[in-house]
C-alpha cells in the first residue's frame, strides 16, 4: 500500500495517545474497534484519498499509553474531546466501528457541537436483551475469526497462522483494555439509548448483514433513536466490515461525509 501515513504521539496529561494520520482534506476522526488499534488499514488508505484521516489508539490499545484514570466510556468521551482540542479539531466527521462506534456515539450525545457528521459501524453501546452481543471473552481465536467474518477465505488469511509473541501480547493487551472499559454492564451503557436524542450531527448506521457478534437490531435501533439518522445494511459481510469488505465500507462513509460537507459550504 502506497501513501504511508504519519505515525505520530500526542502527549496529554495523563500520557501519550499514539496516532496514525494521512490524507488530505477536511479532517475526519476514526475510532477503531476492539481490534486493529495502530493498524492503517486499505480501509484507511481509501478513505485518506479524500480526507484527512486520524486514527488515534485508545487508551490501554495498540501504542497509546493506559491512562489509568479512564475506567469508563465516559471517560473516553473525554479523552478524545482533549484529543480534538490538542489537535485543534473544532468540528470533525466521526466514525467508530463496533467499540469505537460506541464512544463516537456518546461523544455525539455529550458535545453535538464538536461533531460535523457521524457514520456508526455496527455499533455497540445499546442494552437489547433480547438480542445480546457475543461474548467474544470466552471464544476461542479460531470461534472469534469464524463469528468476525462472512467470507472463511477472507478470515482464513485475516491472522497469521503462526503469530509471534510480540502478536499474542499485543491481543491479550487490546482484550484487557476492552474489559476494563466494557466487562460491566456488558459492552453497553443502559442510559445511552434515552439520550441518542441529543445528538444533532447528520448519522448514518451502517450494518453487515452477516454480523454475528452485534446483532443488526442494535444498528436498527440507534437508526430509530438518532433524529434524521440514515440506516445502511451491506449484504455478505461478517462484523469485522472494514477489515472484509474495505472499499466498500470506505465509500459509503466518505460519500455520507462528503454530502455533508457540499451541504455545509452550499
Amino acid at each position: 500500500m502506497t501513501n504511508a501515513p504519519n505515525d505520530e504521539y500526542l502527549q496529554l496529561p495523563g500520557g501519550r495517545v499514539h496516532l496514525l494520520r494521512g490524507g488530505e482534506g477536511e479532517p475526519l476522526l476514526f475510532l477503531h474497534a476492539a481490534g486493529g488499534a495502530g493498524t492503517w488499514l486499505e480501509f484507511h488508505q481509501l478513505l485518506a484519498r479524500g480526507f484527512d484521516v486520524i486514527a488515534p489508539d485508545h487508551p490501554g490499545f495498540g501504542g497509546s499509553d493506559e491512562f489509568a484514570e479512564a475506567e469508563g466510556v465516559d471517560d473516553l468521551v473525554y479523552h478524545y474531546l482533549d484529543v480534538m482540542d490538542e489537535l485543534g479539531l473544532d468540528r470533525p466527521h466521526v466514525t467508530g466501528a463496533s467499540f469505537g462506534g460506541w464512544i463516537a456515539a456518546e461523544l455525539a450525545v455529550v458535545a453535538p457541537d464538536r461533531v460535523a457528521s457521524l457514520v456508526l459501524l455496527s455499533p455497540a453501546g445499546l442494552r437489547l436483551p433480547e438480542h445480546p452481543v457475543a461474548d467474544l471473552f470466552i471464544m476461542s481465536p479460531d470461534q472469534l475469526v469464524a463469528a468476525l467474518y462472512h467470507d472463511p477465505e477472507i478470515a482464513a488469511r485475516a491472522f497469521p497462522a503462526s503469530p509471534d509473541l510480540d502478536f499474542v501480547l499485543a491481543q491479550y493487551r487490546d482484550l484487557a483494555a476492552l474489559a476494563r472499559f466494557a466487562w460491566a454492564p456488558f459492552m453497553s451503557n443502559p442510559k445511552l439509548e434515552r439520550r441518542l436524542h441529543r445528538i444533532t450531527a447528520p448519522t448514518l448506521v451502517v450494518a453487515p448483514s452477516d454480523d454475528r457478534l452485534i446483532p443488526t437490531a442494535h444498528a436498527r435501533r440507534y437508526a430509530e433513536l438518532i433524529p434524521g439518522a440514515r440506516l445502511a445494511e451491506i449484504p455478505d459481510c461478517g462484523h469485522a466490515m472494514y477489515f472484509e469488505r474495505p472499499a466498500e465500507f470506505a465509500g459509503i462513509t466518505a460519500a455520507f461525509a462528503g454530502e455533508i460537507s457540499l451541504a455545509k459550504s452550499s
